[in-house]
Protein backbone atom coordinates (compact mmCIF):
# COMPACT_ATOMS: atom_id res chain seq x y z
CA UNK A 1 0.00 0.00 0.00
CA UNK A 2 1.83 3.71 -1.04
CA UNK A 3 -0.39 5.58 1.38
CA UNK A 4 -1.57 5.91 4.46
CA UNK A 5 -5.33 6.36 5.16
CA UNK A 6 -7.14 8.60 7.82
CA UNK A 7 -10.13 6.47 9.71
CA UNK A 8 -13.14 9.73 9.59
CA UNK A 9 -16.25 7.65 10.87
CA UNK A 10 -16.52 4.13 11.58
CA UNK A 11 -18.93 1.17 11.37
CA UNK A 12 -17.38 -1.86 12.94
CA UNK A 13 -14.55 0.22 12.53
CA UNK A 14 -14.61 2.37 9.46
CA UNK A 15 -17.41 3.91 7.06
CA UNK A 16 -15.09 6.42 5.32
CA UNK A 17 -12.01 6.28 4.36
CA UNK A 18 -9.62 8.66 2.39
CA UNK A 19 -6.16 8.59 1.27
CA UNK A 20 -3.37 11.03 2.14
CA UNK A 21 0.23 11.18 0.99
CA UNK A 22 2.31 9.11 3.65
CA UNK A 23 4.42 12.51 3.32
CA UNK A 24 1.85 14.65 4.83
CA UNK A 25 2.57 16.32 8.24
CA UNK A 26 0.53 14.91 11.01
CA UNK A 27 -1.82 18.26 11.90
CA UNK A 28 -2.98 19.08 15.53
CA UNK A 29 -5.69 16.04 15.69
CA UNK A 30 -5.35 12.87 14.50
CA UNK A 31 -6.76 10.32 11.90
CA UNK A 32 -9.80 9.64 14.02
CA UNK A 33 -9.96 12.53 16.00
CA UNK A 34 -8.30 12.46 19.41
CA UNK A 35 -5.87 15.63 20.70
CA UNK A 36 -2.31 14.00 20.09
CA UNK A 37 -1.42 14.86 23.60
CA UNK A 38 -0.40 11.86 25.68
CA UNK A 39 -0.86 12.84 28.83
CA UNK A 40 -3.44 10.28 29.54
CA UNK A 41 -0.44 7.84 29.72
CA UNK A 42 -0.04 8.56 33.78
CA UNK A 43 -3.80 7.92 34.60
CA UNK A 44 -4.14 3.89 36.03
CA UNK A 45 -6.62 2.22 33.38
CA UNK A 46 -10.10 1.29 35.46
CA UNK A 47 -8.98 2.38 38.72
CA UNK A 48 -11.58 1.56 40.80
CA UNK A 49 -12.77 -1.62 39.13
CA UNK A 50 -11.54 -5.05 39.89
CA UNK A 51 -9.56 -8.22 38.86
CA UNK A 52 -10.79 -9.73 36.02
CA UNK A 53 -10.26 -13.62 35.43
CA UNK A 54 -10.16 -15.31 31.65
CA UNK A 55 -7.53 -16.94 29.59
CA UNK A 56 -6.18 -17.54 26.02
CA UNK A 57 -8.74 -19.87 24.61
CA UNK A 58 -7.27 -23.82 24.08
CA UNK A 59 -10.50 -24.46 21.74
CA UNK A 60 -10.18 -21.13 19.58
CA UNK A 61 -6.61 -20.94 18.43
CA UNK A 62 -4.42 -21.86 15.27
CA UNK A 63 -2.66 -25.08 15.38
CA UNK A 64 0.75 -23.15 15.42
CA UNK A 65 -0.25 -21.74 18.82
CA UNK A 66 0.62 -23.46 22.41
CA UNK A 67 -0.52 -22.87 25.32
CA UNK A 68 0.86 -23.55 28.74
CA UNK A 69 1.43 -21.67 32.49
CA UNK A 70 -1.36 -21.15 35.56
CA UNK A 71 -4.60 -20.65 33.99
CA UNK A 72 -3.16 -21.02 30.00
CA UNK A 73 -1.95 -17.24 30.16
CA UNK A 74 1.01 -17.68 28.21
CA UNK A 75 1.16 -18.34 24.20
CA UNK A 76 3.68 -20.09 22.30
CA UNK A 77 3.83 -19.32 18.88
CA UNK A 78 5.23 -21.35 15.82
CA UNK A 79 7.38 -23.27 18.08
CA UNK A 80 9.00 -25.36 15.35
CA UNK A 81 9.60 -22.95 12.58
CA UNK A 82 6.77 -20.67 10.67
CA UNK A 83 5.64 -20.49 7.63
CA UNK A 84 2.45 -18.36 7.92
CA UNK A 85 0.36 -16.64 10.69
CA UNK A 86 -1.31 -17.77 13.88
CA UNK A 87 -3.46 -16.44 16.37
CA UNK A 88 -5.23 -17.22 19.09
CA UNK A 89 -8.93 -15.53 21.11
CA UNK A 90 -9.43 -15.28 24.35
CA UNK A 91 -12.08 -16.63 26.28
CA UNK A 92 -13.22 -13.26 27.82
CA UNK A 93 -16.73 -10.95 25.75
CA UNK A 94 -15.93 -7.75 25.89
CA UNK A 95 -19.31 -5.98 24.92
CA UNK A 96 -20.83 -3.27 26.76
CA UNK A 97 -18.30 -3.41 29.43
CA UNK A 98 -14.83 -1.84 30.45
CA UNK A 99 -11.99 -4.30 30.72
CA UNK A 100 -8.06 -3.88 30.46
CA UNK A 101 -5.86 -6.02 30.09
CA UNK A 102 -1.98 -6.27 29.50
CA UNK A 103 0.13 -8.90 27.32
CA UNK A 104 4.09 -9.47 28.00
CA UNK A 105 5.50 -9.84 24.71
CA UNK A 106 9.04 -11.73 24.91
CA UNK A 107 12.26 -10.36 23.53
CA UNK A 108 11.71 -12.04 20.27
CA UNK A 109 9.92 -9.17 18.22
CA UNK A 110 10.69 -8.95 15.22
CA UNK A 111 9.23 -10.42 11.42
CA UNK A 112 6.20 -9.53 9.27
CA UNK A 113 3.89 -9.12 12.07
CA UNK A 114 3.01 -9.61 15.86
CA UNK A 115 -0.19 -7.92 16.39
CA UNK A 116 -2.63 -7.60 19.52
CA UNK A 117 -6.06 -6.36 19.74
CA UNK A 118 -9.73 -7.48 19.50
CA UNK A 119 -12.16 -9.55 17.21
CA UNK A 120 -15.26 -11.94 16.60
CA UNK A 121 -15.82 -15.62 15.98
CA UNK A 122 -15.06 -14.86 12.15
CA UNK A 123 -11.94 -13.14 12.44
CA UNK A 124 -9.46 -15.67 11.15
CA UNK A 125 -6.92 -17.52 13.07
CA UNK A 126 -4.73 -18.80 10.85
CA UNK A 127 -2.50 -18.21 7.46
CA UNK A 128 -0.14 -20.08 5.36
CA UNK A 129 1.03 -16.79 4.60
CA UNK A 130 2.75 -14.33 6.31
CA UNK A 131 0.42 -11.46 6.86
CA UNK A 132 -1.15 -8.87 9.36
CA UNK A 133 -3.75 -10.95 10.81
CA UNK A 134 -5.98 -8.73 13.31
CA UNK A 135 -7.46 -6.27 11.34
CA UNK A 136 -7.54 -7.88 7.69
CA UNK A 137 -11.54 -7.59 7.33
CA UNK A 138 -13.90 -5.86 8.69
CA UNK A 139 -14.15 -8.62 11.59
CA UNK A 140 -11.25 -7.43 13.71
CA UNK A 141 -9.23 -4.31 14.98
CA UNK A 142 -5.49 -4.68 15.42
CA UNK A 143 -1.80 -3.25 16.43
CA UNK A 144 1.00 -4.67 14.62
CA UNK A 145 4.47 -4.51 16.39
CA UNK A 146 5.52 -1.87 13.29
CA UNK A 147 3.43 0.63 15.06
CA UNK A 148 0.34 0.25 12.46
CA UNK A 149 -3.50 -0.20 13.25
CA UNK A 150 -5.07 -2.32 10.97
CA UNK A 151 -9.01 -2.59 10.26
CA UNK A 152 -10.58 -3.83 6.63
CA UNK A 153 -7.19 -4.44 5.67
CA UNK A 154 -6.52 -0.68 5.71
CA UNK A 155 -3.74 0.52 7.99
CA UNK A 156 -2.54 4.11 9.61
CA UNK A 157 0.64 4.67 11.22
CA UNK A 158 -0.27 4.92 15.00
CA UNK A 159 2.82 4.73 17.36
CA UNK A 160 6.56 4.47 16.23
CA UNK A 161 7.85 0.62 15.48
CA UNK A 162 8.83 -1.81 18.40
CA UNK A 163 12.57 -1.99 19.11
CA UNK A 164 12.92 -5.53 17.35
CA UNK A 165 14.81 -8.26 20.06
CA UNK A 166 13.92 -6.05 23.50
CA UNK A 167 10.51 -7.46 25.27
CA UNK A 168 7.69 -5.19 26.45
CA UNK A 169 4.06 -4.65 27.36
CA UNK A 170 1.21 -4.03 25.50
CA UNK A 171 -1.57 -2.80 27.29
CA UNK A 172 -5.04 -2.90 25.80
CA UNK A 173 -8.08 -0.74 26.91
CA UNK A 174 -11.63 -1.32 25.21
CA UNK A 175 -14.13 0.73 26.10
CA UNK A 176 -17.73 -0.66 25.43
CA UNK A 177 -19.95 2.20 27.00
CA UNK A 178 -17.80 4.80 24.88
CA UNK A 179 -17.24 2.45 22.00
CA UNK A 180 -13.08 3.11 22.50
CA UNK A 181 -10.38 0.61 21.97
CA UNK A 182 -6.86 2.64 23.33
CA UNK A 183 -3.25 0.94 23.19
CA UNK A 184 -0.56 1.66 25.96
CA UNK A 185 3.01 0.68 25.63
CA UNK A 186 5.03 -0.24 28.93
CA UNK A 187 2.34 2.08 30.99
CA UNK A 188 2.48 5.02 28.34
CA UNK A 189 -1.23 5.54 27.34
CA UNK A 190 -0.85 5.63 22.91
CA UNK A 191 -3.97 7.37 22.66
CA UNK A 192 -7.62 5.51 21.15
CA UNK A 193 -7.40 3.56 17.72
CA UNK A 194 -10.50 2.36 17.00
CA UNK A 195 -13.87 4.17 17.97
CA UNK A 196 -18.02 3.28 17.35
CA UNK A 197 -17.18 -0.37 18.51
CA UNK A 198 -20.30 0.21 21.07
CA UNK A 199 -22.48 -0.35 17.22
CA UNK A 200 -20.84 -3.69 16.93
CA UNK A 201 -23.68 -6.45 17.87
CA UNK A 202 -21.50 -9.68 17.22
CA UNK A 203 -19.28 -10.91 20.87
CA UNK A 204 -15.86 -9.17 20.69
CA UNK A 205 -13.02 -11.32 21.92
CA UNK A 206 -9.25 -10.36 22.90
CA UNK A 207 -7.32 -11.12 19.88
CA UNK A 208 -3.24 -11.88 19.41
CA UNK A 209 -1.24 -13.28 16.78
CA UNK A 210 1.98 -13.21 15.27
CA UNK A 211 4.42 -14.49 12.48
CA UNK A 212 7.61 -15.37 13.84
CA UNK A 213 8.99 -18.41 15.00
CA UNK A 214 9.05 -19.46 18.67
CA UNK A 215 7.69 -15.94 20.14
CA UNK A 216 5.88 -15.79 23.41
CA UNK A 217 2.90 -13.88 24.65
CA UNK A 218 2.01 -14.06 27.88
CA UNK A 219 -1.21 -12.32 29.64
CA UNK A 220 0.24 -10.88 32.97
CA UNK A 221 -2.53 -8.58 34.21
CA UNK A 222 -6.81 -7.73 33.87
CA UNK A 223 -8.94 -5.73 35.52
CA UNK A 224 -12.38 -4.83 34.62
CA UNK A 225 -15.03 -2.07 35.45
CA UNK A 226 -18.04 -2.92 37.80
CA UNK A 227 -21.33 -3.64 36.22
CA UNK A 228 -23.14 -2.77 39.21
CA UNK A 229 -23.55 -2.19 43.00
CA UNK A 230 -23.94 -5.70 43.04
CA UNK A 231 -20.86 -6.72 41.61
CA UNK A 232 -18.89 -4.02 43.47
CA UNK A 233 -19.85 -5.83 46.56
CA UNK A 234 -19.17 -9.47 45.16
CA UNK A 235 -15.34 -7.64 44.66
CA UNK A 236 -15.20 -6.79 48.03
CA UNK A 237 -16.23 -10.21 49.84
CA UNK A 238 -14.15 -12.22 47.62
CA UNK A 239 -10.92 -10.03 48.95
CA UNK A 240 -11.40 -12.03 51.95
CA UNK A 241 -13.25 -15.38 50.68
CA UNK A 242 -10.51 -16.88 48.65
CA UNK A 243 -11.63 -20.74 48.14
CA UNK A 244 -14.78 -22.66 48.08
CA UNK A 245 -14.28 -23.74 51.28
CA UNK A 246 -14.22 -20.25 52.87
CA UNK A 247 -17.64 -19.85 51.45
CA UNK A 248 -19.02 -22.88 52.80
CA UNK A 249 -18.26 -21.74 56.07
CA UNK A 250 -20.67 -18.18 55.63
CA UNK A 251 -23.93 -18.50 56.48
CA UNK A 252 -25.76 -17.11 53.65
CA UNK A 253 -29.04 -17.79 51.21
CA UNK A 254 -28.15 -20.13 48.50
CA UNK A 255 -29.01 -17.82 46.19
CA UNK A 256 -25.71 -15.54 47.14
CA UNK A 257 -23.58 -18.15 47.57
CA UNK A 258 -24.10 -19.23 44.37
CA UNK A 259 -23.22 -15.83 43.07
CA UNK A 260 -20.22 -15.61 45.18
CA UNK A 261 -19.18 -19.10 43.87
CA UNK A 262 -19.19 -17.84 40.16
CA UNK A 263 -16.42 -15.54 40.86
CA UNK A 264 -14.04 -17.71 42.36
CA UNK A 265 -14.44 -20.43 40.29
CA UNK A 266 -12.79 -18.10 37.55
CA UNK A 267 -9.79 -18.77 38.96
CA UNK A 268 -8.80 -21.89 36.36
CA UNK A 269 -5.91 -23.61 36.74
CA UNK A 270 -5.16 -26.40 34.13
CA UNK A 271 -4.43 -30.35 35.24
CA UNK A 272 -1.36 -30.07 33.35
CA UNK A 273 0.86 -26.79 34.05
CA UNK A 274 2.65 -27.84 29.65
CA UNK A 275 -0.03 -28.00 27.41
CA UNK A 276 1.13 -29.08 24.07
CA UNK A 277 -1.89 -29.52 21.65
CA UNK A 278 -4.93 -30.47 23.29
Amino acid sequence: MSKNVIFHTMDYGVDTITPVDSQQPQQSKSWIGFPLNRTEGEKEPIKYGCEDHWTWNRHDRSHEVRLYGSGMRVAHFHPNWSSGTAGVRGTRILNNGRYYWEVQVSQRIFGTSMMFGIGTKKACLHKNVFTNLIGEDENSWGLSHKGLIWHRGLWVQYTIPFRENQATTVGILFDGVEGTLTFYKDNKCLGVAFRNLQQVREPLYPMVSSTACKTEMTLSYMRRDFVNLQDRCRAVILKFVKTKADLDQLELPPMIKNYLAEAISRNFVPVNYYILNV
